[in-house]
């Protein structure tokens, strides 16, 4: 019997570890909100080129997020970066009423310039890391 509760929170442990997200805040918003990117989920795209990342809200004191699409707190998006061009393209958003829905015609799309201080914040925290993630 010890055996299988061992085996049971072993198996918990690795799928607990599968689904790990990993989130880096990169700027304060206003009203005490912070976004952040989930390193776990970053990864170039090979068709592209272009760095995918998933970002999320925070709102610390009032305990939400970041987190990512399906938890009761999760409210974000995730994008496809060129580090070259500074453009972006909006892949889907996610919210606990909206779950992720990814555009399957994303790479077609033409990319917007990223403007503002929380995409240049976005930008100089995941662009140097576009040689170093997964590519998929």
């Amino acid at each position: 019997m010890r055996r299988a509760f061992a085996l049971a929170a072993t198996l918990s442990l690795i799928a607990g570890a599968a689904t790990a997200e990993t989130w880096t805040k990169y700027v304060d918003g206003p009203n005490g909100t912070q976004w952040s990117y989930d390193a776990d989920y970053t990864y170039k795209d090979k068709q592209t080129g272009r760095l995918v990342v998933m970002q999320a809200i925070s709102k610390p004191s009032a305990n939400l997020g970041p987190s990512g699409p399906g938890k009761p707190d999760g409210v974000g998006s995730v994008i496809a970066i060129d580090c070259k061009d500074k453009n972006l393209i909006t892949l889907g958003g996610y919210k606990p009423s909206a779950p992720l829905d990814i555009k399957d015609t994303w790479r077609s799309e033409t990319p917007k310039k990223a403007t503002g201080d929380d995409n240049a914040a976005l930008m100089a925290a995941v662009c140097p890391h576009v040689d170093h993630v997964p590519v998929k």
